[in-house]
């Protein structure tokens, strides 16, 4: 007797407008819909999310109190580097990071994590180069 798997679905393209979303919010949706929990045939051990396309990165909305007490660290690998920076500042300078590290955060730490975060496009204008895939206008709960 063999066995079956079935096969992965072939992804849509997701298109969201992250204006006046909440970011932890949106990247918690925006991991499901990576990951494909919104599907029938999900499996946790394949690949069945869609590529999503979230657009106005740079009009997310956030509490003042998160805005002005959150900071973000790297560390460069010296000793002695540690890197501090505020949420405004990085919110001001690098909107699209800021959805790609809150998103990066919220996936699951297995082998998956890096080709789903490979499917997800992130532009801080209305703007995107993905015009030709078509991608359909989902809105968020």
């Amino acid at each position: 007797m063999k066995t079956s798997t079935p096969k992965a679905p072939a992804p849509r393209w997701l298109l969201i407008d992250a204006e006046g979303q909440v970011l932890g919010r949106l990247a918690a949706r925006v991991a499901l819909m990576l990951r494909g929990k919104n599907k029938a045939l999900f499996s946790p051990h394949q690949l069945c999310g869609d590529h999503v396309v979230v657009v106005n990165a740079a009009k997310l909305t956030m509490t003042p109190a998160k805005f002005r007490r959150k900071t973000y660290f790297t560390h460069t690998g010296y000793l002695g580097h540690l890197k501090a920076i505020p949420l405004q500042r990085m919110f001001e300078e690098r909107p699209v990071e800021l959805i790609e590290q809150s998103v990066h955060g919220m996936l699951p730490r297995n082998r998956l994590r890096p080709q789903a975060l490979k499917r997800l496009h992130v532009f801080a204008g209305a703007d995107h180069t993905f015009e030709a895939q078509k991608p359909v206008l989902t809105p968020l709960r």
